[in-house]
């Protein structure tokens, strides 16, 4: 993965990286609007913690935690950054045509291959139950 330095401008921009591969844009079936308006408020709507609130909206992606396409390959199309969970996340495209998030597992690129099942390899980015490990 290729990685961009900032020139410093200012100093947030100081000692900045960014990768090339990772994309922002989300999949629109795939996300939605989490509602968060608590921002250190009580049921009343009175800020009863202070130094609490804004900060930038957040679209919350869903991501495949099961992994129940089993036997069925998909390739990592977009590897994009999460904001709800301050890590990276892998959109995968399925054999049949479906389309799920997984978290980026390390050093996988785009274009990998990767499958669940019971008799699968020992790879990185593939699922086995714990019975098959």
């Amino acid at each position: 993965m290729a990685i961009h330095l900032y020139k410093t401008s200012t100093p947030g921009t100081r000692n900045g990286a960014v990768d090339s591969q990772v994309k922002s844009n989300p999949r629109n079936n795939l996300i939605y609007g989490q509602h968060h308006c608590g921002k250190g408020r009580n049921a009343r709507g009175i800020i009863t913690a202070r130094h609490r609130g804004g900060g930038h909206k957040r679209l919350y992606r869903k991501i495949d935690f099961r992994r129940n396409e089993k036997d069925i390959y998909g390739r990592i199309v977009t590897i994009e950054y999460d904001p709800n969970r301050n890590a990276y996340i892998c959109l995968i495209h399925y054999g049949d045509g479906e389309k799920r998030y997984i978290l980026h597992p390390r050093g996988a690129i785009i274009g990998d291959t990767i499958v669940s099942g019971t008799e699968v390899p020992i790879k990185m980015g593939n699922a086995l139950p714990l019975s098959a490990v």
